[in-house]
Protein backbone atom coordinates (compact mmCIF):
# COMPACT_ATOMS: atom_id res chain seq x y z
CA UNK A 1 0.00 0.00 0.00
CA UNK A 2 3.13 2.27 0.88
CA UNK A 3 4.05 1.82 -3.20
CA UNK A 4 1.02 2.91 -4.15
CA UNK A 5 0.83 6.29 -1.78
CA UNK A 6 3.69 7.01 -2.74
CA UNK A 7 2.91 6.79 -6.46
CA UNK A 8 -0.01 8.78 -6.05
CA UNK A 9 1.87 11.43 -3.97
CA UNK A 10 0.32 10.95 -0.86
CA UNK A 11 3.10 9.41 0.81
CA UNK A 12 2.72 11.47 3.68
CA UNK A 13 -1.37 11.33 3.83
CA UNK A 14 -3.11 8.44 6.35
CA UNK A 15 -6.21 6.27 5.77
CA UNK A 16 -8.00 3.84 8.16
CA UNK A 17 -8.53 0.08 6.95
CA UNK A 18 -11.24 -2.31 8.53
CA UNK A 19 -11.71 -5.46 7.67
CA UNK A 20 -14.95 -7.03 8.77
CA UNK A 21 -17.51 -9.55 7.36
CA UNK A 22 -20.60 -9.27 5.35
CA UNK A 23 -23.20 -8.57 7.77
CA UNK A 24 -21.63 -6.13 9.42
CA UNK A 25 -20.39 -4.51 5.69
CA UNK A 26 -24.22 -4.83 4.60
CA UNK A 27 -25.28 -2.37 7.87
CA UNK A 28 -22.97 0.06 6.61
CA UNK A 29 -23.79 -0.31 3.06
CA UNK A 30 -27.41 0.29 3.87
CA UNK A 31 -27.16 2.83 6.18
CA UNK A 32 -24.63 5.00 3.75
CA UNK A 33 -25.34 4.44 0.50
CA UNK A 34 -29.15 3.10 1.09
CA UNK A 35 -28.00 -0.39 -0.85
CA UNK A 36 -29.09 -4.02 0.77
CA UNK A 37 -26.59 -6.34 0.84
CA UNK A 38 -22.78 -7.07 1.67
CA UNK A 39 -20.63 -5.51 -1.09
CA UNK A 40 -16.57 -6.04 -0.74
CA UNK A 41 -15.37 -2.12 -0.27
CA UNK A 42 -16.84 0.93 0.77
CA UNK A 43 -14.50 4.37 1.12
CA UNK A 44 -15.78 7.25 3.23
CA UNK A 45 -13.60 9.89 1.87
CA UNK A 46 -12.26 13.02 4.38
CA UNK A 47 -11.93 15.83 1.54
CA UNK A 48 -10.71 18.90 2.87
CA UNK A 49 -13.22 20.94 1.45
CA UNK A 50 -16.12 18.34 3.13
CA UNK A 51 -14.20 18.50 6.03
CA UNK A 52 -11.74 21.51 7.22
CA UNK A 53 -11.63 20.43 10.25
CA UNK A 54 -9.69 17.44 9.83
CA UNK A 55 -5.73 18.00 9.56
CA UNK A 56 -4.66 17.93 6.13
CA UNK A 57 -3.93 14.25 4.89
CA UNK A 58 -6.38 12.19 6.12
CA UNK A 59 -7.88 10.55 3.02
CA UNK A 60 -10.96 8.81 4.96
CA UNK A 61 -11.80 5.17 5.71
CA UNK A 62 -12.02 2.09 3.69
CA UNK A 63 -13.81 -0.92 4.93
CA UNK A 64 -13.47 -4.41 3.18
CA UNK A 65 -15.40 -7.68 3.88
CA UNK A 66 -12.88 -10.28 4.13
CA UNK A 67 -15.89 -12.59 3.78
CA UNK A 68 -16.57 -11.02 0.74
CA UNK A 69 -13.36 -10.27 -0.81
CA UNK A 70 -12.80 -14.59 -0.30
CA UNK A 71 -15.68 -15.37 -1.93
CA UNK A 72 -14.89 -13.06 -4.87
CA UNK A 73 -11.22 -14.64 -4.98
CA UNK A 74 -12.35 -18.16 -5.28
CA UNK A 75 -14.48 -17.25 -8.17
CA UNK A 76 -11.61 -15.25 -10.04
CA UNK A 77 -9.07 -17.65 -9.24
CA UNK A 78 -7.06 -15.08 -6.47
CA UNK A 79 -5.41 -15.17 -3.83
CA UNK A 80 -7.09 -13.96 -0.73
CA UNK A 81 -4.07 -11.41 -0.73
CA UNK A 82 -3.99 -10.29 -4.68
CA UNK A 83 -8.28 -9.83 -4.15
CA UNK A 84 -7.68 -7.67 -0.87
CA UNK A 85 -5.28 -5.77 -2.67
CA UNK A 86 -7.35 -5.00 -5.75
CA UNK A 87 -10.64 -3.73 -3.20
CA UNK A 88 -7.59 -1.90 -1.10
CA UNK A 89 -6.61 0.04 -4.71
CA UNK A 90 -10.07 0.61 -5.49
CA UNK A 91 -11.03 1.90 -2.18
CA UNK A 92 -8.10 4.24 -1.95
CA UNK A 93 -9.06 5.60 -5.68
CA UNK A 94 -12.49 6.14 -4.14
CA UNK A 95 -11.30 8.32 -1.49
CA UNK A 96 -8.96 10.64 -3.64
CA UNK A 97 -12.24 11.16 -5.47
CA UNK A 98 -12.62 8.58 -8.57
CA UNK A 99 -15.96 7.58 -8.97
CA UNK A 100 -16.78 4.02 -11.33
CA UNK A 101 -20.31 4.89 -11.15
CA UNK A 102 -20.48 8.35 -12.74
CA UNK A 103 -19.80 7.69 -16.38
CA UNK A 104 -18.40 5.19 -18.75
CA UNK A 105 -15.82 7.09 -19.25
CA UNK A 106 -14.92 7.66 -15.27
CA UNK A 107 -15.13 3.64 -15.04
CA UNK A 108 -12.43 2.92 -17.67
CA UNK A 109 -10.22 6.19 -15.78
CA UNK A 110 -10.54 4.13 -12.65
CA UNK A 111 -10.09 0.89 -14.17
CA UNK A 112 -7.18 2.22 -15.86
CA UNK A 113 -5.41 3.73 -12.29
CA UNK A 114 -6.29 0.45 -10.49
CA UNK A 115 -4.10 -1.53 -13.47
CA UNK A 116 -1.22 0.79 -12.98
CA UNK A 117 -1.36 1.01 -9.11
CA UNK A 118 -1.48 -2.88 -8.99
CA UNK A 119 1.47 -2.85 -11.11
CA UNK A 120 3.20 -0.68 -8.93
CA UNK A 121 2.58 -2.59 -5.90
CA UNK A 122 3.89 -5.88 -7.17
CA UNK A 123 7.19 -4.12 -8.05
CA UNK A 124 10.02 -5.41 -6.40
Amino acid sequence: MAKALSALACEQSELSLVFTDNEQIAVLNDRYLGRRGPTNVIAFPMLEETFPEIRRGMLGDIVISLERAQEEALELGLTLEERVDQLLVHGLLHLLGHDHETTPAAARKMQKAEVQLLAIMEEE
